[in-house]
């Protein structure tokens, strides 16, 4: 078996956007891999033919994008091939280019362009589209203008980049830079008349849109708000036919996660966030054409919907829930593992997938499913339900548990004073010898609502390849136990360190090849303010690498995208209502007792922790003599080890690595 190298990852291929075709013969997929000599990803759409079980290729322009089936035998994707195309963004202009290809092979042929950055579209019948468009308030209207003023449109236009101008909450969003004045609004295009007509208003953002059966209506869960954007979602009803669209929201303060047509009534599902806050757990309703609503989720039902359980082996996104005849399958993370279940009106829940592991997304056709998982140490592979039985369908990385140096996560718990089992993991080192003392890694995962678990993650393979061993845990905060263990409201830095410094103690117990005196901690996110928080505590740790961190609540609220509402809910404080609990919580308030060695990875384009963060607790640290490295990303932003260009990617994992390799190997 050959050694597992830091840059294996960029031969890993990558799965989402399961989709079945109408008559359920087919399932299409997009496949993502890295080209690293373009410090890029290349997207393709891919075919699985469930009656031949073949895969096959069917799109080879490496720039596929959203994609949605025309018919049983078309597929109309977006796409970014033309180089003109690029030239006309690069001026100012916005729109999105579809073409048609036909599952039976041959060439794609251009279709149609929406003058939009289009998001999700879906087809309403041969003349007419829905779609979720990028709209700028600010920005001038360009359809109906001739090519000259078209011109001076985009001139006058290109002239304002010199100007940021700020008038509304949150006025950045990651990933997407200013969304001052931006909104992701709904509109049906025509395509005989190359027309758009809005179907919400201009300060409204859509999330989400599902059409009835008969392409007549729509429902929508939206967010409207002009000046602070609130933490609130509103539930609508568009009449296709009459042009009409009513509010249905049952409740004042709601979010909405999914919501669909089941015969006459509309199930959906969302919380009131009244006991547990905007973390709190969807429960799943039933309303009726009256408009009345009741849960038909199980009494108790304590479950989280969708999949949280952590790798840095994901690009793209799959079905988290869906509805199927008559009943609703959806993702729930349970502990460290990501099950399938589905649901029936009267809240019958059934587990169709219990292998342990992560179920990414999936999609069912009358019954029969189709999933993205992990499994083992396998990474991402497509399967297939068969009476129960899982049946792996691709082999895109079969290479890695056949070709590579892979250890085993084993599984360590304790039990916290207050009763509360906490579990964890140990990766041993790659060849361990008996005897033999290990430097070692705690690595702290982000959200604090996510969860570890056993599948693969690359960079704690690769550090087990280098010598290291690798422990990780959740603790009280993460998700996958119900509402009460992941709230740790105002509790940032007590109740989950101590949960952490415990589990510590117990593999170090359990686990004497580890060298106590060559232990370092690193985490990203929740997993970064933890590290600044830990060295701040405790000098146990002989290094520290921080990643897109947190170090001051009180300027995090101010100067991120979600700060302003983050803050106050986690941390049950406002700098006006209690400055010094976001202080006392705050890891900078302790960096004059910090002697741990600490590398800094940020992203400059990091607007969920902002890079002024790490430059807080990087400048503390240097202020107090301590040593410390700060690694900025150009152009990144909080998606760096997830999704970041390969080549930065490499980078980010050889800096942490150099660094412990500094420290921890001496």
């Amino acid at each position: 078996m050959q050694k597992l190298n830091l840059d294996d990852f960029t031969r890993y291929k990558f799965l989402s956007g399961l989709k079945y075709s109408p008559n359920g013969k087919k399932l299409a997929f997009m496949l993502h891999q890295m080209d690293v000599e373009e410090n890029k990803y290349l997207s393709d759409i891919y075919i699985y033919d469930v009656e031949k079980e073949s895969i096959t290729r069917l799109t080879s322009s490496n720039t596929a994008k959203s994609f949605t089936f025309k018919d049983e035998d078309l597929i109309l994707f977006a796409d970014s091939r033309d180089k003109k195309d690029k030239e006309r963004r690069e001026k100012g202009e916005d729109f999105t280019t579809y073409y048609e290809i036909s599952l039976n092979g041959g060439e794609a042929v251009k279709s149609l362009e929406i003058p939009l950055n289009v998001s999700k579209l879906e087809i309403i019948d041969k003349d007419n589209l829905m779609l979720i468009g990028e709209y700028n308030i600010n920005k001038p209207d360009l359809q109906n203008l001739s090519d000259e003023e078209k011109e001076k449109a985009l001139k006058k236009w290109e002239e304002e980049k010199d100007y940021q101008v700020i008038d509304e909450i949150p006025f950045w969003f990651n990933g997407e830079g200013f969304t001052n004045k931006i909104r992701s609004r709904l509109y049906i295009y025509n395509i005989k008349d190359k027309k758009l007509k809005p179907v919400t208003d201009a300060f409204t953002n859509v999330s989400f849109f599902r059409l009835n059966e008969d392409k007549t209506k729509a429902v929508i869960i939206t967010n409207s708000f002009i000046d602070k954007m609130q933490i609130k979602d509103d539930l609508y009803l568009y009449d296709i036919k009459e042009d009409t669209l009513e509010k249905i929201s049952h409740h004042d303060r709601f979010q909405y996660g999914f919501a669909d047509f089941l015969e006459d009534n509309i199930i959906f599902t969302g919380t009131d966030m009244a006991k547990y806050g905007i973390n709190e757990n969807q429960r799943i309703y039933l309303m009726d054409k009256d408009g009345n609503v009741k849960e038909i989720s199980p009494q108790g039902f304590d479950l989280s919907i969708g999949n949280s359980v952590g790798t840095d082996c994901r690009f793209g996104s799959s079905n988290q829930i869906k509805l199927d005849g008559n009943y609703l399958y959806f993702i729930t993370t349970e502990y460290g593992n990501a099950y399938l279940n589905r649901m029936d009106t009267n809240g019958n829940i059934e587990k169709l997938i219990k292998t342990k592991g992560s179920v990414d997304g999936f999609d069912v056709f009358d019954g029969k499913v189709i999933f993205v998982g992990f499994r083992g140490l396998k990474i991402q592979e497509l399967y297939k339900l068969n009476e129960g039985e899982e049946v792996q369908i691709s082999h895109f990385n079969d290479w890695l548990v056949k070709e590579k140096s892979l250890s085993a996560p084993e599984r360590l718990t304790f039990t916290t004073r207050e009763g509360i089992t906490i579990e964890g993991w140990v990766i041993k080192p790659v060849g361990f010898e008996e005897g033999k003392k290990y430097p070692a890694i705690l690595d702290i995962h982000g959200g604090p609502k996510t969860v570890y678990g056993e599948i693969f993650f690359h960079e704690m393979q690769y550090w087990a390849n280098e010598g290291y061993a690798v422990f990780f845990c959740n603790p009280r905060g993460s998700d996958g136990r119900g509402d009460e263990f992941a709230d740790i409201r105002g509790k940032y830095g007590t109740i989950d360190y101590e949960d952490i410094m415990k589990f510590t103690d117990t593999v170090l117990e359990k686990c004497p090849f580890i060298d106590v005196e060559r232990i370092g901690v690193t985490g990203g996110s929740y997993g970064g303010f933890m590290t600044n928080w830990i060295i701040g505590h405790t000098n146990r740790f002989k290094a520290a690498a921080s990643q897109r961190s947190i170090s001051n609540w009180i300027s995090k609220f101010g100067t991120t995208d979600i700060g302003y509402y983050f803050v106050e809910d986690q941390q049950a404080a406002t700098p006006w209502t209690d400055v010094e609990k976001l202080w006392f919580h705050s890891p900078m308030k302790y960096a004059d007792k910090v002697k741990t060695p600490t590398l800094f990875i940020h992203s400059d384009e990091d607007f969920r922790c902002w890079i002024a963060e790490a430059y807080q607790m990087f400048t503390s640290l240097k202020y107090h003599g301590v040593e410390a490295r700060l690694c900025i990303f150009k152009g990144e932003n909080h998606e760096l080890s997830r999704s970041g260009k390969p080549k930065h990617r490499i980078r980010r994992l050889k800096e942490i690595t150099d660094w412990f390799d500094k420290y921890l190997k001496k």
